[in-house]
C-alpha cells in the first residue's frame, strides 16, 4: 500500500520586517495626509448639504425668593392707635382722625422688583392674583406662595368688583379715600401727600413711583408737598399704592398714598372720556373682521364704490343708509344668496306706465280688490310670493228670507 502525502494547509508568512521598521515616519506622513483629504469632503459635504442651526440660548426664569426670614415673623398684635379694636380686620379704630395719621410707623420692609421678582406656584394657574405680602416686601414663603411675585402688565385683567390681589370693592369709597377702593369708577391716579419738599422734588417722585409701572401723568404741588400719580392701567395703580404705603422716598418721611378724588378740570373730564371712548373702539375693532372694520371707518374704497352701486337698487343717484345696506345684506345671507353679491331688486314694472300691465299675467278687474297692474308691482316687490283670493261670488237669492203661511216654516 503506498503511503499517501497529505498536503498541510499553508501557513501565513511572516513579515519579514518589524512594526517599528514598517511604519517609516514618511509613511506616517502620507497616511495621515490621505485621512485629513478623506475627512474634509465629508466635512464640506455636510456643511453644504445640511442648513445651519442657529444655537439659541433661553435664560431660565428663576424662582422668587423669599424677602424676609421665616424665623423673624412674630404674630404681635398692632399698636393701639385707636379706641375699638376690630378683630376681623386686626386694626384699632375710632379715635380722633388726626391722630391715626400722626401714629403711622415706617412701612417694615419694601419690595425690591429686580431681586424679589421670580415664578411661583401660581404661574401655573391662569386667572392668579398677585401677591400682596410681597407688594409690601414682606413675603416669606417665596416660589411656594399661591400667588403671583411680579409687576402687573396691561396683560393682567381682573373682574372690575376685586382688586388685582383678590380683594373685594365696594361701591363707594372711604371717607379718607383709602382702602381697596371702588367698582363705581376706575381710577388709576393716587394722592401721594407728606412728601419732603426739595428742589427736586419731581424727579423724585417720578424716579421712586416709575419703579411699579408706567406712569401716565405725574403733578405734582411743591407748595403742599403733594403729588398726583396717573398710571396707564388700573392693576398698576393698586399694585403702587400698596407698594408705597408708609414708604419713604429720598428723605425720612413716612408717605399717605390714597386713592385722588375726580378732577374737577375739564379738560381732564373730557380726555378720560375719549379714552373710555377709545378703549371701547378698540374693543369693538378686536371682535369684528378686519373687512368689516375697515369698511366701517372708510379705509377700503372698493367697498365705499360697491356699496355705492349694489345699493342703490336700481334708483338711479339713491345711496341708502347703513341700517338698510347691513339689514338687507343679513337677509340675503339668511336666504343663502351671499355668495351671489346681488343686492339690488328685481326688475319690477312701475304702476304708473302704461305699458306695465302688459308685461303683467292678465286677469280680470272681477277677481280681486286690487287692479292687475298693482297686483303685478306688489309681486315684483316681494319677489312673486304675493298671492290673491279672488272676491266672494253674490248669490242670486234674496238676502232676506221672508216668512210664509205655510206650517213648515
Amino acid at each position: 500500500m503506498a503511503d499517501t502525502a497529505v498536503a498541510s494547509p499553508p501557513q501565513a508568512m511572516e513579515p519579514t520586517t518589524s512594526p517599528e521598521e514598517s511604519n517609516t515616519p514618511d509613511q506616517q506622513v502620507t497616511n495621515d495626509e490621505n485621512a485629513l483629504a478623506v475627512a474634509q469632503p465629508a466635512e464640506s459635504a455636510v456643511a453644504e448639504g445640511a442648513p445651519k442651526k442657529k444655537k439659541i440660548i433661553r435664560k431660565k426664569r428663576r424662582p422668587a425668593r423669599p424677602q424676609v426670614d421665616p424665623a423673624t415673623i412674630k404674630s404681635e398684635p398692632p399698636p393701639q392707635t385707636g379706641t375699638i379694636f376690630n378683630i376681623w380686620y386686626n386694626k384699632w379704630s375710632g379715635g380722633d382722625r388726626e391722630d391715626s395719621y400722626l401714629s403711622k410707623q415706617h412701612a417694615a420692609s419694601r419690595c425690591n422688583i429686580s431681586k424679589d421678582s421670580g415664578y411661583t406656584r401660581a404661574d401655573k394657574v391662569p386667572g392668579s392674583f398677585f401677591c400682596l405680602f410681597f407688594a409690601r416686601g414682606v413675603c416669606h414663603l417665596g416660589s411656594d406662595c399661591q400667588y403671583l411675585h411680579r409687576l402687573p402688565t396691561i396683560h393682567d385683567l381682573f373682574s372690575p368688583n376685586v382688586d388685582c390681589f383678590g380683594r373685594d370693592k365696594f361701591s363707594d369709597y372711604r371717607d379718607d379715600m383709602g382702602g381697596v377702593g371702588s367698582f363705581m369708577r376706575q381710577n388709576r391716579t393716587l394722592y401721594v401727600g407728606r412728601i419732603h419738599v426739595t428742589d427736586d422734588i419731581e424727579e423724585v417722585v417720578a424716579r421712586h413711583f416709575s419703579e411699579w409701572g408706567e406712569i401716565e401723568r405725574i403733578r405734582v404741588l411743591t407748595s403742599r408737598g403733594v403729588a398726583f400719580v396717573t398710571y396707564t392701567t388700573l392693576s398698576q395703580a393698586e399694585f403702587a399704592k400698596e407698594a408705597m404705603a408708609h414708604q419713604s422716598l429720598d428723605n425720612n418721611e413716612i408717605l399717605n398714598v390714597r386713592w385722588a378724588t375726580v378732577d374737577p378740570n375739564p379738560l381732564a373730564q373730557k380726555r378720560e372720556a375719549r379714552r373710555l371712548e377709545e378703549q371701547a373702539a378698540e374693543a369693538v375693532r378686536r371682535a369684528l373682521p378686519a373687512e368689516f372694520v375697515a369698511e366701517l371707518e372708510g379705509k377700503d374704497p372698493e367697498a365705499r364704490k360697491r356699496k355705492k352701486i349694489e345699493g342703490s337698487f336700481g334708483l338711479q343717484g339713491y345711496e341708502p343708509p347703513d341700517e338698510v345696506w347691513y339689514s338687507r345684506t343679513k337677509q340675503l345671507e339668511a336666504a343663502g344668496n351671499g355668495d351671489q353679491g346681488q343686492l339690488e331688486a328685481p326688475d319690477q314694472p312701475l304702476m304708473l306706465e302704461a305699458g306695465s300691465s302688459a308685461s303683467a299675467p292678465q286677469e280680470s278687474e272681477s277677481s280681486g280688490f286690487f287692479s292687475s297692474s298693482t297686483v303685478a308691482a306688489l309681486r315684483g316687490l316681494a319677489g312673486g310670493n304675493i298671492t290673491t283670493q279672488a272676491a266672494p261670488q253674490a248669490s242670486g237669492g234674496p238676502l232676506v228670507v221672508y216668512g210664509s203661511d205655510d206650517d213648515s216654516d
